[in-house]
């Protein structure tokens, strides 16, 4: 099946123009910042949720349930939590203005299977690389059209083909692990939300200048405001080979920036400020049905108060480079299978399982 025409190609090997792709451990340590940041802003919420009660609307709810219907794994009562969190990146309305490219709708650019083990305070997240070939299944749309099970499809095009239900039935499928919930970020809401906490500081080792996404940054320290923090997540022509890698760098930079101007808020001591903020952050959440309201997050949230983001465990499914096209990569096997295998029975993922043979390197 041919890929979808919104859908950046990126390569999965390292390029020959002579820059190292980043280490895996490093980009995957950028995978749990996101998780990190959901975690704290939640956490703060379910403390003091009760000031919020004006912005409970902002959050957009999908029935999961209802569009997968049946054809779901077995939720097992040893297999603790699982959530699927996307980090969504839309260029459509007014995000379209911001030097985007010709790329239309939204897409998942990050999934993350996160699994808190029953009676354990130890989470792993697992990252599933965009670039997989999955097999899609049979799917129903929002509005009610089916959508014919397809081989061969990169895993970040379903989300925009067919939408977030069919994503978690996908994930569902090839792990045979059943999510609990579903979590989407849109990564462009975090414009406004940069905007609310009064500037992002970042350090870039070089100049960057990437016409295609607006972004101009000499070489030096500099605090970025919503719409250069867009640019700069979104940047890659402007670093290194040109490869998704150098954005992945910039973007574990930025969701650690983040997360760092957020810890020094003092989101209890100013009422006002944490408004603002749970505002912006709420207006760029989709959860499934059952989180989509404040008192539903902020009970989510205290839940994952006693997960520290810092001992997180991060894992990439274990992928191979794919044989017929080397610029996409396949679950690697029996690793892949290893892991899932687990997550289902919550218990201790072998060392042989975490190792992928496909490391972009």
């Amino acid at each position: 099946m041919s890929h979808s025409a919104t859908t950046e190609p990126r390569r999965a090997r390292k390029s020959t123009g002579g820059r190292r792709a980043t280490p895996p451990r490093k980009r995957r340590r950028g995978r749990i910042i996101l998780v990190s940041l959901l975690v704290l802003v939640l956490a703060a919420g379910g403390t003091a949720y009760w000031i919020y009660s004006g912005i409970d609307g902002n959050i957009k709810g999908v029935d999961i349930d209802k569009a997968i219907g049946d054809d779901r794994p077995e939720k097992l009562p040893t297999s603790g939590q699982n959530v699927l969190i996307l980090g969504s990146d839309s260029r459509a309305g007014a995000n379209a203005k911001l030097n985007t490219g010709n790329v239309s709708g939204a897409r998942s650019d990050t999934a993350l299977v996160m699994h808190i083990p029953e009676g354990r305070k130890k989470a792993v997240a697992v990252s599933i690389p965009r670039d997989t070939l999955v097999t899609r299944p049979k799917c129903t749309k929002a509005n009610g059209s089916s959508v014919a099970s397809a081989k061969r499809v990169m895993f970040n095009s379903i989300y925009s083909q067919v939408g977030p239900a069919c994503v978690v039935k996908t994930v569902e499928q090839m792990s045979g692990v059943r999510m609990d919930h579903y979590v989407e970020v849109d990564f462009a809401g975090f414009k406004n939300l940069v905007d609310a906490i009064g500037g992002v500081t970042i350090t870039v080792d070089q100049d960057i200048h990437d016409t295609s996404s607006g972004l101009d940054l000499t070489k030096g320290t500099h605090k970025l405001n919503g719409t250069q923090s867009l640019q700069f997540v979104r940047t890659r022509h402007g670093i290194g080979d040109g490869s998704d890698l150098g954005r992945i760098g910039l973007q574990q930079e930025f969701m650690l920036a983040l997360l760092t101007e957020i810890q020094k808020q003092d989101l209890l001591g100013s009422p006002v400020k944490a408004y603002k903020i749970a505002d912006q952050l709420t207006a760029a959440l989709t959860t499934d049905s059952e989180l989509a309201s404040l008192t539903k997050l902020a009970e989510f949230g205290r839940s994952l108060n006693g997960v520290n983001p810092s001992t997180m465990e991060t894992i990439m499914l274990p992928v191979a480079y794919d044989k017929v096209d080397p610029n996409r990569v396949v679950a690697a096997e029996p690793q892949a299978s290893t892991l899932w295998k687990a997550l289902r029975s919550d218990s201790t993922i072998p060392e042989s399982a975490k190792k992928s043979p496909a490391t972009g390197g």
